[in-house]
Order: structure tokens, then sequence, then C-alpha cells
């Protein structure tokens, strides 16, 4: 019989029975794992013969034991918290007290010394009145406009903090209460209210309150590797016949019952992008990921994207081996592609299970929704139904008839009809729900999904919702703002502070020699305080997915050779990924190392102006060839450096040699006009080949990196 089987007969968990298997001898990696029938037997006696021994419920005791004094613990604490108030008041008085000779001159120093002590403390004493309460971060300007001061003399006192700061710039907490301090002010942090709020109705729950929850599966893999299709033979329906080109063009969620053995919740997903966008936003939704490898086209790059992805997420990953009925069909060939990705199959010793499916047949689909379930038992998923809900938008549109409508999964507690939701910066009271079917339905619980209508407004896919007591309380929350990421200027402060131990890096190289080389590089830099992890890497420039990869696991991007696509700079700016461009291995590794020791002082910032595509090479004799483009993104100036990318990856950097408009020579050409193009000491120009012109400009240090040393 089976670990898994033999637990369930035994009542306990597989996990605690794999260990005492182990102890006797007997070889078993995982939960289907087969048990000798003897050590069955042995392991049924032990049970047996410890039974009594455990019957006397002893545990719940314990636990109210310990709950008892720790509320009586709290109460004595606010007690004496409030002593020293009343005590603070007669303390003059004490010294008077000691009759012994020496007192007067024991006793004049203590309360002397408090005197000075407490001198200090309210030396802005005198402004008492006029301390400020902030909400930081703040930005310079906003700060001298509460403080009531000039803006240039605000700056002038950073500058005598050594913080070379401009007018726009945001300081923290640390930096805006020292600076109160210089200028004799007392400012008081504003306690962010979204949080208060949010952590008052998302209070840790007692275990008592849990129940088991379905799993929440997410089908990820390599476009046309049959997802959508799989996911539409384990719901047998049509789904994939009603989309565009039979390719997903919108997030699912979809329930599945299996009868007598459970549910399950499948995500389907048009790519990983979607899926770590929601993460990205704090969302952390999956329990399993499942990801389809076709058996007739093996391991292709969006596969190991998706793994990357999964990995990072800390999802277990089951492999589904679809298109097995098919005579060209290679599982083999599949299951060797898994193993260079570090996720070895089962079958050759690893911990990776692959199951042969087919979409087409019906092939190995019940065996797949059987170990799905079994790997939610081994995982425990437990939620609170009985609680106020909380959850993810999983999908969001504007319906003529119903307005903004979410797609929404539910974590925790039961989402009802008439609850007031906020999900980001939308908030409503819910008109009513959907189930996937299109049926309505009255409440939903842990792990299920539903479409809402009633909001103000259309959320994003990835944004967290909550159910509140009343629109005031709601309305506090959507005036929350967005988090900062983390940047190679501010990895210092983060060491410094004791809370970060992991510099996660995304590397994308022009060949796989550099990405390889420069993996092994950054990794040695690794110290006790912080190591260094590379999480991806790749050849090719930067693409969507590495942006939103980076933006959910708080990485720093690291392009060798190559620059990012104009949509994915735009996403990085917008989600503040930090992205950094590299020629040579040296700098890289000494500016990670400068970053990790608190050294990295940038003082230049390379700014992208603009981009020429090169739709037409003409050869002229006197001038080489020449290159007729169109600025298709900003500007482009004569006097600037140029790159010239091809498929994103740089082939040369260097100088325009000329610019001109039809046979004028002009200084620059704005976007949406035509021109013709030469480089300097670059003759093999092509078409499709794009120019990107760029400056360099000086820049101040960043505020965070003086702050984390001052």
């Amino acid at each position: 019989m089976r670990v898994h089987e033999l637990a369930k007969e035994l009542e306990c968990q597989s996990k605690d029975l794999i260990v005492e298997i182990q102890a006797l001898g007997e070889a078993v990696k995982n939960h289907m794992s087969q048990v000798d029938e003897k050590i069955a037997e042995s392991l049924r006696k032990k049970r047996k013969s410890k039974a009594p021994a455990v019957e006397p419920k002893t545990q719940p005791k314990k636990e109210t034991a310990v709950l008892v004094p720790a509320a009586k613990k709290v109460k004595e604490a606010k007690k004496t918290e409030a002593v020293p108030e009343k005590i603070s008041k007669p303390s003059p008085v004490l010294p008077a007290k000691s009759p012994e000779p020496s007192a007067p001159v024991v006793a004049a120093k203590p309360v002397s010394a408090p005197v000075q002590a407490a001198q200090p403390a309210p030396v802005p004493q005198p402004a008492a009145k006029s301390a400020k309460p902030i909400r930081f971060p703040i930005m310079v300007g906003s700060l001298a406009a509460e403080l009531n001061i000039r803006i240039p003399e605000l700056i002038k006192t950073l500058m005598g903090m050594g913080i070379f700061a401009n007018v726009n710039q945001l300081l923290n907490e640390e930096i805006g209460i020292k600076l109160g301090h210089k200028l004799g002010i007392l400012i008081e942090k504003i306690e962010d209210e979204t949080e208060k709020i949010i952590s008052e109705i998302d209070t840790a729950e007692e275990k008592k309150l849990l129940k088991p929850r379905p799993p929440v599966v997410t089908m990820m893999g390599h476009v046309d590797h049959g997802k959508t299709s799989l996911l539409d033979a384990i719901r047998k329906t049509k789904v994939a016949a009603t989309e565009k080109g039979f390719i997903t063009q919108h997030i699912g969620a979809y329930g599945v019952d299996i009868p007598g053995r459970g549910h399950v919740t499948f995500l389907d997903t048009p790519g990983h992008e979607a899926f770590t966008a929601m993460r990205a936003r704090g969302a952390n939704v999956t329990d399993v990921v499942v990801l389809v490898v076709a058996a007739d086209d093996g391991i292709m790059p969006q596969t190991i994207e998706a793994a990357a992805h999964a990995r990072e997420a800390g999802c277990p990953i089951v492999v589904a081996i679809n298109k097995s009925d098919l005579p060209q069909a290679n599982p083999q060939k599949v299951l060797t592609g898994l193993q260079r990705m570090d996720l070895v199959p089962e079958e050759w010793g690893g911990k990776t299970i692959c199951v042969k499916v087919s979409a087409k047949t019906g092939q190995g689909i019940e065996q797949l929704l059987e170990l799905l379930l079994l790997e939610a038992e081994v995982l425990e998923l437990k939620a609170n139904p009985d609680r106020k809900a909380t959850g993810t938008v999983i999908e969001g549109h504007l319906s003529k008839g119903s307005g903004p409508v979410a797609t929404v999964i539910v974590q925790k507690g039961t989402l009802r009809v008439g609850d007031i939701l906020v999900c980001g910066a939308s908030m409503g009271r819910v008109k009513s729900l959907r189930n996937d079917r299109g049926k309505t339905i009255k409440d939903v619980g842990p792990s299920y999904a539903a479409e809402v209508s009633g909001l103000n407004g259309v959320p994003e896919a990835g944004e967290h919702f909550l159910v509140v007591e009343d629109e005031k309380t709601a309305r506090k929350i959507t005036a929350g703002g967005a988090q900062k990421h983390l940047s190679l200027e501010g990895l210092y402060e983060r060491i410094s502070k004791g809370n970060f131990k992991e510099l996660k890096l995304i590397l994308k190289a022009d060949v796989q020699g550099s990405e390889e080389a420069l993996a092994s590089s950054l990794e040695r830099l690794s110290n006790d305080q912080c190591r260094v992890r590379v999480i991806h890497g790749s050849v090719g420039g930067i693409n969507e997915s590495d942006i939103m990869l980076a933006a959910a696991s708080d990485a720093i991007i690291i392009g060798f050779h190559v620059k990012a696509d104009p949509k994915a700079e735009e996403i990085a700016e917008k989600e503040g990924v930090d992205l950094r461009f590299y020629n040579i291995i040296y700098e890289v590794v000494e500016d990670v190392r400068k970053a990790l020791e608190g050294l990295l002082e940038p003082t230049f910032r390379e700014i992208s102006e603009g981009r020429i595509q090169i739709r037409k090479v003409f050869k002229i004799s006197r001038y080489g060839n020449v290159g007729g483009g169109f600025v298709i993104k900003g500007k482009v100036t004569r006097s600037n450096r140029v790159r010239v990318l091809r498929d994103n990856i740089v082939v040369f950097e260097g100088k325009l040699s000329s610019l001109k408009r039809f046979k004028d020579d002009v200084r620059e050409v704005a976007q949406g006009y035509e021109c013709g193009v030469t480089v300097e000491g670059f003759d093999d120009l092509r078409e499709e080949d794009v120019l990107e012109s760029f400056r360099v400009e000086k820049v101040a240090t960043k505020l965070t990196a003086p702050s984390a040393q001052s």
C-alpha cells in the first residue's frame, strides 16, 4: 500500500508517517511511495499500543493554561505602564526621604541628572505647540509646506546633514525626524491607516477555527502546449473553442467538483506574466502549479520561464506531459529536459511528479486530479470560513449591463451579497455573485471563485480585496499608496536594518557564456549578512516577463550587452523596478559588491531620449551604408551617443556621423518623422535595426544611501 493510504488508516499526516517509516530503515521518498506490508503491520501495532496514553486530551488544556496567564500578563503590563506616569510627578520629593548624611550628596546628583537629561528631550519644547504629524515618505517641497518653512532653507539644512536633495525627492521617516531635530520642530509619524485597518481585520486566527480548504491550481507552460485544452477536458466543456485562435485571451477561474473526493479551483492564465503580475501586487493565490509540456515538442523557452516564476513563488510543481497519445510523442525527451532544469522526475529518483496525459483522449486526467488532491493534503491547506472575506482579484472588466465586474478568489472567510468590498482603489457593496457557470449564488467560501458586481471602478488583476464594516472604513483604505521596490542604492540600508537577507538578481545577456560567468561571479559575493542569488538568467533582451518577475520578487535586473524593449521599460518605470545595463563583467561585480558594503556612490545616470527604426538601407559610395529610418519614440539628437540594437541585443555603441531630413543636415528629429542616418565606425546597418539615442547626466546620490550610514 502507499504512504498516504496508510496515513489515512492510522489517522495521521503523511509527512509524519514518512519520518517513522524511514526510522525503521525503509527508503520512502514521498506520500506516493509503496510501504512494505510487514512495516505497515508493525506501525499499526505500535499505534495501538500507544493509544491509551493518548486518550487523555492534555493538549487542549495546555493551550488554555497558556492563554489565561498571557491575558493576565497583558493586564499587568498595562497597569505597570500606567504607574511611572503617576510616580514621575512627585519624583523630586524622593531625595528628601533619605535620612543618611551622604544622601544629600547622592540624591543631588540623581535629582539634577534627570533635569539635565530631560532638557535635550524637550529641546523642541518651545515649538511643541507647532509639532507636526507627517505621513512618510514625503517630498521635500511638501514637507516645507507642512512645516511652514521656505524650501531653500529646508534644502540647506539637509545639505548640512550631508544629504543633497531637490524639491521633488522623497524623504523617509528617519531623515524627516532628524531634520525636525535640526530645525527645533517635533515631527511625529502618522500611522498608516490602511495597514492599521487591514491588520485589525486580518488578525491571527485561532487554529480551532481553521477548516480544510480546496487547492487553487494554476496551469502554466509554453504557448500551444495545450493548457486550456487540458483544462477543457477536465471541466468537460468547450472553453478553448470560444477563444480567438483557440488561445486563451483572458484570465479565468474555474471550479471542478470531483465526486466523492473534493473540489479543485483552476486558474487558466494567458501566460506566466499574468501569474507573476498578480504576485507583483502582493497576491499569492496559487497553491500548486501544473506545468504543461507537450510530449511532441519538449521543453521550450516559455517552459523554462514558467518554471522560474513558479519556483520563485514557492509553489510545488506537478508536470503534465500533454499530447502523450500522438505517434511522435517522446516523453523521455521531456523528462531529460526537466532534469536539466533541476526538476528531477520522481521515476528518476527526484521529487517532481510527472503525469502523462492527453487532453484529446482523456488519458491520465483522473490520475492528475488524484495527485493534485494528494498534494493539497500534504500541504495541509486550511482557512477560517467564519470571518470577513479576504482574497484576490483574478480579472476585472467593464460590463454593459452590470458596470465594473471583478472575478475574485476568496482566500479567507466567506463573501456574501451585501458585503462592503474594497479592491485596491475601488470599493462598493456586493450586488450579485456568479460562479464560473454563470449561476447566481448567495455566498462564496475559501478557495472558490466568483464574479462580483457592485464596485465603483474596475480593479486590476492581483489586487487584494477585503470586506469591511462600513463605507467610512472602505474610503480610508482606498486612500492607501503603492510600495517602492528595491534599488541597488537602497540595498545597504535594508541590510543594515537587519531585515534583508537575500539580494535577488535577474540576468539577461547577449550570449549564454556571459550569463553563466556573470551568475557565477555574482553569487560568490554572498556574505554572512546577505546572500546573492540569481533567480533567473537567459539570453536575449529584457522583456515584460522579466520586469514582472522582478516586481513580484523584489529583484534587480542586470542587462549585459542587451537592452529592454520599450514596453518593458514603461512597465519597469511604473512598477519601480531597478534596471541596470553593463558592458563589462568587472563593473557589474564591482557595483554589486559596493552596494553590499554600502559604498555605492552613483554619480551618473543614462537617459534614453529616442529610438529610430531602420526601414531601408542604402549603399552610397561616399558614405557607405546609410539607414533610412523612422523615429518611433521620443526625439533623436545629433550630439547624443547611440546604440545599435538588433533583437534588443547591443551590436555597437558610438555616435552618429550624420543625421539628415531629406538632403538637409539637422540637429534633431522628433517622433513620427523620417530621417537618414550613418553611424561613425559602423557600416553594418540592417533593416529592422533600432538606434537608441541616449545621454548621460550627473545626479546626486540617492537619499537611502547616506541615511543608512548617518
